[in-house]
């Protein structure tokens, strides 16, 4: 760094968000990016520690000192070169990341963390806007076809690495577009789908071939992949949401929570919606599950605009503040207040359904046990955002007849690699790429002995 000591004197500052009574009325992105020079400025608080512990804590593992010290000194461009060398679509992650490496930052530890997520957002962006970022076209294939199922983070990473060494990899994906939970999921208000699209230009210009509309399982086989292929690789999502096992679950306006957010994104999209519709609007919401796709359930309930909107989490409420000497540099588990959090929505935490109340095909309330009493909570509209188990049952998973190797990106059948949710679990977008990545130079490694053997 040019000044190891600027975190002396440059106070935090971060991207801020439209004002909650503007940004409630649309679904444009409330974060209003830093100017240039002000993030350079953010970059110069690095303090170039000398174990980089947020480079450590990324999952993609990010040059994060690197590039924070090329936008300290205003070298856009070698800063983007340097971010796309871990990570392929960071104008992703710039937004819906969680940031485990603020939370690992040293600076952390005085609560005032280098804004490494905001200049990344603003590195990739500048890059878009300048031009710097052009598709990267091998002048000779290698003649190898992979197939690879799913479209989300993970699929889209290895399919692009793999394009890029040379292979033809076709990406099949069940939905009508592609994008997998970054297009139908993930809100339009924290990511414009416009980001997706212009990635997906991007790799049909490097040889990576789309085919929506088509499950593989259902409109197409996996044998006949494989007939086609020379490798086939598992990318779905861990689509199988958690369920709620009360008495009165069948009761109407009770919905998983990807259900709703999906149709809002096609909504937003001008498609038509799937399933009947669903609408918050004027009615008592409750979410249940305080996770991110709660958060979102809420910031898309007001947007609808709910009468309420309340959020029940089973786990107690977790401190404001973690102790550092404990946690530092993990992951903390403390109390955090999303943006949607702060759109309205009351917090039950330590409290657990007990049943759902209606009459035929309409609930009307939820029976509850919060801190050791019985309540009721008026209730119109349910939305389960529990998590999820894992990829469906009767899925391509099972459909491959496919073990997964949770040590290796292989399967126990010959050909099939696996990545992302499909192979770890429920997880972060940071870690779908990370998979994804991982997962090409497996099968890179694959069909370069297979070659050799030949």
């Amino acid at each position: 760094m040019n000044d190891p000591t600027a975190f002396l004197r440059i106070p935090r500052h971060d991207r801020t968000t439209r004002p909650v009574a503007e940004r409630v009325h649309d679904y444009r992105e409330y974060v209003l990016p830093l100017p240039p020079e002000e993030v350079a400025r953010q970059a110069s608080r690095c303090m170039d520690c000398g174990v980089p512990f947020c480079h450590t804590a990324c999952p993609v593992g990010n040059l994060i000192p690197d590039w924070n010290a090329l936008v300290s000194e205003q070298d856009w461009f070698d800063a983007c070169e340097r971010l796309h060398r871990t990570n392929n679509f960071p104008e992703f992650t710039g937004r819906v990341c969680p940031a485990p490496c603020e939370a690992a930052c040293t600076l952390a530890l005085v609560d005032a963390p280098v804004t490494i997520k905001t200049i990344e957002c603003a590195i990739v962006d500048r890059g878009w806007r300048e031009g710097w970022i052009k598709p990267f076209i091998v002048p000779r294939g290698t003649g190898k076809r992979v197939a690879v199922v799913g479209s989300g983070p993970a699929g889209l990473a290895c399919a692009q690495q793999l394009a890029r060494w040379g292979h033809s990899p076709t990406v099949f994906e069940k939905n009508d577009r592609i994008g997998g939970l970054l297009r139908y999921g993930i809100p339009d208000f924290k990511m414009d789908r416009a980001l997706i699209d212009r990635r997906i230009a991007q790799m049909e210009t490097e040889g990576v071939i789309f085919r929506p509309n088509m499950e593989v399982g259902v409109t197409v086989s996996v044998d006949r992949l494989l007939d086609d292929y020379d490798v086939m690789v598992l990318a779905g999502g861990a689509e199988w949401p958690r369920d709620l096992n009360v008495p009165g679950r069948d009761a109407g306006n009770i919905h998983f929570a990807m259900d709703y957010l999906t149709q809002q994104n096609r909504r937003n999209a001008g498609l038509p919606v799937v399933g009947d519709p669903i609408d918050a609007s004027g009615k008592h919401v409750v979410v249940i599950g305080g996770g991110d796709t709660g958060s979102d359930c809420i910031g898309t309930a007001n947007r609808q605009g709910a009468a309420s909107v309340t959020q029940l989490e089973i786990m107690p409420q977790p401190p404001e503040r973690e102790n550092k000497a404990l946690v530092w540099p993990h992951w903390p588990l403390k109390l955090r207040t999303s943006t949607s959090h702060e759109e309205g929505a009351e917090r039950l935490f330590s409290t657990r359904t007990l049943c759902a109340e209606g009459g035929p095909g309409r609930i009307s309330s939820l029976t509850c046990e919060h801190d050791g009493e019985t309540i009721s909570i008026p209730a119109d509209l349910v939305f389960l955002a529990m998590g999820f188990v894992g990829s469906p049952a009767d899925g391509v998973l099972a459909w491959s007849g496919a073990e997964i190797d949770r040590s290796s990106y292989a399967t126990s059948r010959e050909a099939i690699f696996a990545c992302g949710d499909m192979r770890r679990g429920q997880s972060l977008i940071v870690w779908a790429i990370r998979e994804g990545r991982e997962c090409a130079s497996a099968v890179h490694r694959h069909l370069q002995q297979a070659s050799a053997a030949a």
